[in-house]
C-alpha cells in the first residue's frame, strides 16, 4: 500500500504537506512511503510494523528528530546511509527488521558508527562509550549501488560474502577502501600508484582484468576472517609468489 496525501493530512490533520510535524502511521501496511520527500519539516513518524523496504523518501526529512521503523522489511544496514544527512536525528528505532542480522553487537556497532548522534537506539540510550567503540567495531555503509523509489528490496548488505562483495566493489583496485589498504600494509604489499595503472580506471578496461580485479577484492575481504598466524602464511606466500614472478620476467627479459 502506497502512503498518499490524503492519508497524511487526515491523520496529521494539516491542510497541506510541508507543514506536517508528526504522523503515526502505525500498522498501515505501507510499501510505499515516497511522499515523505515532500514534507521538509517532519520531525517525528512512526511507520512501525509495515512492509517498508527503503529509507531513501526520509531523506529529504531535514528536521526529522525521531523515526520509528520497528518490523519492517529493511533487509540491508546500507539504507543507513540515507540517514546519515539528517543532523537532528536523535531516536532511531529500527529492531525487529532484516537488517539486524544474526549479531546485534555488530549491528548495534554499525548503526551507531554511521549515526553517531543518535540519542536513543531501539529503546535504549547510547553512552559516548559505545559511539567510541561503534569507530572501531563498527562497519562503514556506503550508498546501495543501485537506487530504488519506494518498492522492493535494496540492493546491497553491509553483510556480503565474498563473490557478491567481489561484484559490488569498485572495479578499480586502486579505489578500495581504508580496510583494504590496511590490509596490504599488514601482507607488506606497496598500494601501485595511479600512474604505473593508468588504464584500471577507464571503462575500456578488458573483461579479464575486471575479473582479476574481482579476484583481489575476494581476497582481500576473506583475509580479515585470519588470525596473525594466518595472516603470517598468507605473507610468506605472497613473497614466494612475488618473488617467482619477478624471476620469470627477468628470465624473459633476458631472452
Amino acid at each position: 500500500m502506497k502512503l498518499t496525501r490524503k492519508m497524511v493530512l487526515s491523520r496529521a490533520k494539516a491542510s497541506e504537506l510541508h507543514s506536517v510535524r508528526k504522523l503515526n502511521c502505525w500498522g498501515s501496511r505501507l510499501t510505499d512511503i515516497s511522499i515523505c520527500r515532500e514534507m521538509p519539516s517532519l520531525e517525528v513518524i512512526t511507520l512501525s510494523v509495515n512492509s517498508i523496504s527503503t529509507l531513501e523518501p526520509v531523506s529529504r526529512c531535514r528536521q526529522l528528530s525521531e523515526l520509528y521503523l520497528r518490523k519492517n522489511c529493511i533487509s540491508s544496514l546500507a539504507e543507513l546511509f540515507y540517514l546519515k544527512g539528517l543532523p537532528c536525528l536523535r531516536v532511531l528505532w529500527l529492531a525487529e527488521n532484516p537488517c539486524c542480522g544474526a549479531c546485534p553487537h555488530l549491528y548495534r556497532m554499525t548503526v551507531l558508527r554511521n549515526l553517531p548522534h543518535l540519542q536513543k537506539l531501539d529503546n535504549q540510550a547510547v553512552t559516548e562509550e559505545e559511539v567510541s567503540r561503534a569507530l572501531v567495531e563498527g562497519e562503514e555503509v556506503t550508498a546501495p549501488s543501485r537506487q530504488h523509489s519506494g518498492n522492493g528490496p535494496p540492493e546491497l548488505s553491509y553483510t556480503l560474502s565474498a563473490e557478491d562483495a567481489a561484484a559490488e566493489m569498485p572495479r578499480d583496485p586502486l579505489s578500495l577502501g581504508e580496510e583494504t589498504s590496511s590490509i596490504q600494509g599488514q601482507l607488506g604489499l606497496k598500494r601501485p600508484s595511479r600512474d604505473q595503472f593508468p588504464s584500471f580506471s577507464q571503462r575500456a578496461a578488458t573483461s579479464s582484468r575486471k575479473n582479476r580485479n574481482n579476484v583481489l577484492t575476494a581476497v582481500l575481504l576473506l583475509l580479515r576472517e585470519l588470525d596473525s598466524e594466518g595472516l603470517e602464511a598468507v605473507h610468506q606466500r605472497v613473497v614466494s609468489r612475488l618473488q617467482a614472478l619477478q624471476k620469470q620476467e627477468l628470465q624473459e627479459a633476458m631472452e
